[in-house]
């Protein structure tokens, strides 16, 4: 099915921004995946079953082993294969992507990605993805590292999406770098991977930057939301109400998941995406607005509450009284809860008001 979308440019007419790229020579490209966490491991499932019938299996690599035998259990050999080191991936694949959890892994693993290609120099045309979310600059620090090499090219592509869009593959796709790999690459990615590809040109960095907009966009959206069922619940209206009134007059996709996590105090972070995640991403946007002189209040607000909801559970840790020993980025509402007075991570430990009817 998968072959037979690639075949018909009309279908993907406002979801890739590339004319198709030439049809494949006599050897199917191989493509490697580095990096199975809550994104990444949907992700590299998707694009083994879009492939497995045309293509070499994807060969996958992780730090922790356990998460490529899971997915290698899942489709079969057919489909994976798994590799025994960072050097196998960059030596032995056409197209490498990686979706790694900070800048310094994935510093760690491009450098060893480079030690790998100076003892096996590449011969033929390689392209290597990065799709963490990353501080810009990290991107052209990877593609002058990458550029020393001969036939080797880097683009960037952070995707936009929760782990539930990943599983269903309706993530959007930033990317940025040489025009050529983007174009073969989009066409690997879509309708595999996600829903849409956004170009933003041959600087690898402009990729970087969308997203840490993008996600800076969301933290905020999340403080407020946060904040609006707080009142809500200290009102005596109930934050249940606040909810679905958000979800008639705003229905925005990470609203709507969000806030249903944040109501029935689903803060599970193994399951979902990790509060300290979203400190680093936080981290990163204020960092660049800085920079820019561009003040952001809203995601300095985000930002501390994140802090705030992590010093709590922290604390809860030390005490052996956490409910999850990861927690949620959605966990946030826990800062506004306590400033409320209100429990931070249980809501029917509630006001003790009643509504008026």
């Amino acid at each position: 099915m998968a072959s037979n979308l690639l075949q018909t440019p009309a279908l993907h007419a406002g979801t890739i921004p590339f004319s198709r790229p030439p049809t494949p020579g006599l050897h199917p490209l191989q493509i490697g995946f580095c990096g199975l966490g809550a994104m990444g491991y949907f992700m590299a499932r998707n694009l083994a079953n879009s492939r497995k019938s045309q293509s070499p299996p994807l060969l996958v690599y992780n730090r922790t082993v356990a998460k490529s035998q899971k997915l290698l259990a899942e489709l079969g050999a057919s489909a994976v294969r798994v590799a025994d080191t960072l050097g196998q991936l960059a030596t032995e694949c056409d197209v490498i992507f990686t979706c790694l959890v900070n800048d310094e892994v994935v510093t760690s693993v491009y450098n060893e990605f480079a030690k790998a290609l100076v003892q096996s120099p590449p011969t033929k045309i390689k392209i290597f993805v990065e799709m963490s979310t990353n501080y810009p600059a990290l991107a052209g620090d990877l593609d002058r590292l990458l550029s020393s090499f001969p036939h080797t090219r880097f683009i960037t592509s952070p995707i936009f999406g929760p782990p539930p869009a990943a599983d269903k593959a309706t993530l959007v796709i930033a990317m940025s770098g040489d025009y050529r790999s983007k174009k073969e690459v989009a066409f690997l990615l879509v309708p595999a991977v996600g829903r849409k590809v956004i170009d933003l040109g041959e600087n690898v960095e402009k990729a970087s930057t969308l997203k840490l907009i993008g996600n800076g966009n969301l933290a905020a959206a999340l403080e407020l939301l946060a904040e609006t069922l707080t009142l809500g619940e200290k009102s005596g209206i109930g934050q249940q109400i606040v909810y679905d009134l958000i979800t008639e007059i705003m229905p925005a996709p990470g609203l709507v998941a969000y806030g249903n996590k944040m109501i029935n105090d689903s803060f599970d972070g193994s399951v979902g995406f990790a509060m300290d995640g979203g400190i680093k991403d936080s981290s990163h946007v204020l960092r660049l607005s800085a920079e820019l002189n561009c003040p952001m209040p809203a995601v300095s607000n985000a930002h501390r509450s994140m802090i705030t909801t992590r010093a709590i559970h922290q604390a809860q840790v030390v005490a052996g009284t956490q409910q999850w020993d990861i927690i949620d980025e959605s966990a946030l509402i826990a800062s506004s809860r306590v400033a409320a007075g209100l429990n931070p991570f249980d809501s029917k430990k509630g006001t003790g008001l009643v509504r008026e009817d």
